[in-house]
């Protein structure tokens, strides 16, 4: 791997790259910096985790000066995500003598215009708010040098594309610019082509969302089992852990039931007020919760080294969101783990994602020995074998060795016919998790 000091950054970069213990860029790193600092514009294709934001932020912290007005903009497409790349420019440019200030909806515009008043020269933002302060007069684009679009593909799936148009004419011709997407729909396409220069195309990740380094695993089971299959699987882990949910109801009782555990859990969802989001990223993000519970609206702002398992705990109903949610865990290279937990009513949606993962997925059923029980007009859907009989490589279901999988024959009472809401046992009885793990 290429080291930084051979990518031509000066040394107050170094520094901070130094500082976060970096010494060798990741493939995308190594490939687009030294083009953006030429000064051609740059397409990648790149998914989650694989390091692009060092990619784009330390090209644009080599070429701004400090205390020249605001040259850089960055625009994302939730407000976690703009407040993660703010986060990580502050620290790669913390030698610089640049500022950068971050403006997203929720948060008061007083807050924001405080940022911008003591002088910034990189903004990170979402393209609503943003809209809001160029159309007061807070935020001027005259003087950008360095535009980048992360994570373009989901600006598109929530309506952004016509903000981001407006924006961009705004926005001086004479410009480098970069824009990220994990998948290239024809929109995006049709964006580049129109607002980017002879860009120089990275596909560096096109045939890489399998989420390598990443044991996936999945069970089949009925809803209604969810809950206590969960609890198993928290149970052993060492580390953080996130839980992917399909409604923001369904997150809150998920992260209900998991404090009455006792477990120090927080939840992310898209009713919460932006102060209560930002309290439960903190608490995540600085060890305090061991769990976040979360909709898709945080599956791309969260960078948190730690995170060793995510559970999918629905289904997702896009593909590319299965692979988003996963990327949380084995950040920068690191190892982790994935489970998904399939109701019956999801096993169609699970057979188009399971074609996309080009890395061995491990069947729980199966290893388990917990058998398949699917209504008819469902059985089609999945293979014809049927799991039973005695449980396979150390896995039980009563009191016997479970391995890294298993499950106790412990009582749990439903509370709801939706399965959705479950009672446990402690916390801190690991009994039944005897045995070496399969993880």
């Amino acid at each position: 791997m290429t080291k930084f000091e051979e990518l031509g950054l000066k040394e107050e970069v170094l520094k901070g790259i130094r500082d976060l213990g970096f010494t060798e860029a990741f493939a995308i790193q190594e490939a687009v910096i030294p083009v953006l600092l030429t000064g051609r514009d740059v397409v990648g294709q790149a998914h989650t985790g694989s390091g692009k934001t060092a990619a784009f932020a330390l090209s644009m912290l080599q070429e701004i000066q400090p205390k020249k007005g605001i040259q850089g903009l960055i625009m994302a497409p939730t407000r976690e995500l703009a407040m993660q790349i703010s986060d990580e420019i502050k620290k790669f440019g913390k030698y610089t003598g640049i500022k950068v200030a971050t403006v997203y909806g929720g948060q008061g515009m007083g807050l924001q215009l405080d940022a911008l008043d003591r002088g910034v020269e990189i903004v990170v933002a979402t393209p609503g708010r943003l809209i809001d302060h160029l159309k007061r007069g807070s935020i001027e684009l005259r003087d950008i040098t360095h535009i980048v679009l992360d994570e373009a593909d989901t600006m598109l799936d929530m309506g952004f594309i016509d903000d981001i148009q407006f924006i961009l004419d705004l926005a001086p011709e004479d410009r480098v610019m970069s824009l990220f997407s994990a998948t290239m729909p024809t929109e995006i396409l049709r964006l580049s082509e129109e607002y980017l220069n002879n860009p120089k195309q990275f596909l560096l990740d096109a045939d890489d969302l399998s989420g390598e380094g990443i044991d996936q695993a999945y069970l089949v089971i009925k809803d209604r089992d969810k809950f206590k299959y969960l609890i198993d699987f928290i149970k052993p882990t060492k580390g953080q852990c996130i839980v992917f949910c399909s409604t923001k109801y369904r997150t809150r009782d998920v992260a209900k039931f998991l404090h009455q555990e006792k477990f120090d859990a927080v939840a992310i969802e898209g009713d919460m007020s932006q102060h209560r989001r930002e309290q439960s990223m903190s608490k995540f993000r600085s060890g305090k919760a061991d769990i976040l519970v979360a909709t898709d609206v945080a599956s791309r702002g969260i960078d948190v080294p730690r995170v060793e398992l995510v559970v999918n705990y629905d289904v997702p109903n896009q593909e590319m969101a299965y692979f988003h949610r996963i990327g949380r865990t084995a950040r920068a290279g690191a190892k982790g783990k994935a489970i998904t937990f399939v109701s019956y009513s999801s096993v169609g949606d699970w057979n188009i994602i399971k074609r996309q993962i080009k890395v061995p997925l491990k069947d729980l059923n199966q290893e388990m020995g917990i058998e398949i029980s699917i209504p008819d007009p469902l059985k089609r859907q999945m293979p014809s074998r049927r799991y039973g009989g005695q449980s396979r490589g150390g896995y039980s279901r009563g009191g016997g060795r479970s391995g890294g999988y298993g499950r106790s024959d412990r009582s749990r009472n439903p509370r709801d016919d939706r399965g959705s809401r479950k009672r446990y046992n402690d916390k801190d009885n690991r009994n039944s998790y005897g045995g070496r793990s399969r993880w």
